[in-house]
């Protein structure tokens, strides 16, 4: 979700943001970034070798966490230019969202595309993710917290949404770029990129969860609780 490595990750300069663009280098294996500082131009593709990415059964919730969860509310796609604008803050370690690309990402999200998942305590927005859904493929762009646990909130609250078609749904993906130590603590597992191609293709196969499929009902619901 965060952070940019050298070397063979990156696959490509130049192109545009475009929808079209963003959505077939996803479904290639790609995800734009910008080189320049604080992710400014010239544009990057990356496809990360090894790639971090969080599978089915694999999510792991520490006993602290469950307790953190008691007191979080979460929502899915009622607040995603708030979660874009957390994410996106310039003065954050590592800051690479630009004002482009978090332009894209609004268009994407109005056209049914990208989605976030918001943590909320007593009322005010205190973590969250937001990504792209393509099939069972959840691309998760960024995260951030103001309370402690908020943004690790915000994964569990996400494999809910993929897990909630049961287990007769099929496989689910969660990519999240590179695994850090952070992530490996939720579950997150690092592949090549061949095996990650194998994963993608078949995550494209089949229609994204209830939750984020285009048009659905229940899009920018009420808030609910895990």
């Amino acid at each position: 979700m965060e952070g940019a490595a050298p070397g063979e990750d990156l696959v490509g300069v130049g192109a545009d943001l475009a929808p079209g663009t963003i959505l077939e280098a996803y479904r290639s294996g790609m995800f734009p970034m910008g080189l320049g500082e604080r992710g400014g131009p010239p544009l990057g593709w990356w496809s990360p070798d090894p790639r971090g990415v969080l599978l089915p059964g694999d999510l792991h919730v520490s006993r602290s966490l469950r307790r953190s969860l008691r007191g979080f509310e979460i929502t899915y796609d009622t607040a995603f230019a708030d979660v874009l604008l957390a994410c996106a803050d310039p003065t954050r370690p590592g800051a690479w969202i630009s004002p482009a690309v978090a332009t894209a990402y609004l268009g994407l999200h109005e056209t049914g595309w990208a989605h976030s998942v918001e943590v909320w305590r007593q009322g005010r927005l205190a973590g969250g993710l937001y990504g792209l859904a393509l099939g069972r493929l959840f691309a998760a762009e960024s995260k951030f917290h103001h309370v402690t646990d908020a943004s690790k909130a915000a994964v569990v609250g996400l494999v809910a949404a993929m897990d909630a078609d049961g287990p007769h749904a099929r496989p689910w993906l969660v990519d999240v770029q590179w695994r850090t130590e952070h992530l490996a603590t939720l579950g997150v597992r690092e592949v090549r990129r061949t095996a990650y191609l194998e994963l993608l293709r078949t995550a494209l196969t089949a229609e994204p969860p209830t939750r984020w499929r285009r048009g659905a009902a229940d899009r920018g619901s009420p808030r609910g609780t895990l």
